[in-house]
C-alpha cells in the first residue's frame, strides 16, 4: 500500500498546475485510485484498493466556502492555475471564493469533479493523459 511519504515525494515535483499530469501518473504507479481535496483546509484524502486510505493534515486555517458557486469565475481560476500562474494554496483559496467545497480526482475514470457545498457537481474535467 502507498504511504503519505511516497505521495509527498511525488507531490514535491509539482510546482504549478502544468505539472499535474506527471503527478497523476506517479499516483497511478503507487496504486492510488483517487483522492478528495477538501477546499476549506486543503487536506487531501487518498483512496486505494480494499478501502485503504490515508489523509494529509490541514495545510492552513479554514477558508470560508462561498454559499453560491460562481462557475464562470472558477473556470477562469482553473485556466490560470493549469497554465502555472498560481500555486496550490492560492488555487484552494480561489476555489473557496467560488463556492467549491471539494474536488475529487478519479484516477480510474481520469476525471476531476468540483463540488459545491451541497454536493452538486459544478465542473467535470477530463484529466489529460
Amino acid at each position: 500500500m502507498f504511504t503519505l511519504e511516497q505521495i509527498k515525494q511525488a507531490y514535491d515535483k509539482v510546482k504549478t498546475g502544468a505539472d499535474f499530469t506527471n503527478y497523476i501518473q506517479e499516483l497511478i504507479t503507487l496504486g492510488i485510485k483517487g483522492y478528495d481535496t477538501i477546499t476549506a483546509d486543503s487536506r487531501v484524502v487518498y483512496y486505494g484498493a480494499d478501502n485503504y486510505e490515508v489523509s494529509t493534515d490541514k495545510k492552513h486555517d479554514d477558508f470560508v466556502i462561498a454559499a453560491t458557486p460562481n462557475k464562470e469565475r472558477f473556470i477562469e481560476y482553473i485556466v490560470m492555475h493549469q497554465s502555472g500562474q498560481t500555486d496550490y494554496i492560492t488555487f484552494c483559496e480561489q476555489a473557496a471564493q467560488c463556492g467549491i467545497a471539494k474536488w475529487r480526482i478519479d484516477i480510474i475514470d481520469m476525471t476531476c469533479t468540483y463540488y459545491s457545498t451541497q454536493g452538486e457537481a459544478i465542473i467535470i474535467e477530463k484529466i489529460p493523459t
